[in-house]
């Protein structure tokens, strides 16, 4: 089983599921899109190839050995990929932590999306009771992914260094959940 990893799971517009290799065709915009790579560990010099070699076998690591992963979010009206988020095991500052993280391809950005997504994997984290909070690892940079984090509930706890970046740490605990959704 793979435990963060929603399976068979729907949102208002979007289907969830594993990555597998014929998401490569689908993924590759992303990785061109080099003002976004370094947000999530990727080197904008390397050829797209490289870098999707990179974030591919990162991903598969992640599944076999349970450390979560990223659901591929499929448009449920034209069943294609439009990005990827999902509950990804990271260490924060020495302490072991649950991240919602998320990626869009750049022509799905600003149209609810990655709000949609972060939402239910945060709700799916919760009702599981995997951890007593959840967070989002954000590059000071970048905005937009600040904004889905406030609209996810969560707030700013710190800014710190994460493989060697500067970064917030945005955070909802459990118990502000069980508000929001109450």
């Amino acid at each position: 089983m793979k435990q963060y990893i929603l399976q068979n799971q729907a949102s208002e517009r979007l289907n969830y599921r594993m990555f597998d290799d014929a998401d490569k065709a689908a993924w590759m915009p992303f990785m061109q899109a080099t003002e976004i790579l370094l947000f999530i560990g990727l080197d904008p010099l390397k050829t797209p190839e490289e870098n999707y070699q990179q974030w591919r076998d990162r991903t598969v690591a992640r599944y076999e050995n349970n450390l979560g992963g990223i659901n591929m979010l499929i448009d449920k009206n034209t069943n294609q990929v439009v990005g990827a988020s999902g509950l990804l095991v990271q260490e924060v500052d020495g302490k072991t932590e649950l991240e919602i993280g998320y990626q869009l391809l750049p022509e799905y950005w600003h149209k609810g999306y990655a709000t949609e997504a972060t939402q239910t994997i945060r709700n799916y984290a919760f009702q599981n009771n995997f951890a007593d909070s959840i967070i989002s690892i954000i590059h000071v940079d970048n905005i937009a992914s600040k904004k889905v984090a406030i609209r996810n509930g969560m707030s700013l706890e710190k800014t710190t260094k994460y493989k060697d970046f500067p970064v917030d740490v945005f955070r909802i605990s459990k118990k502000d959940w069980e508000k929001i959704i109450s």
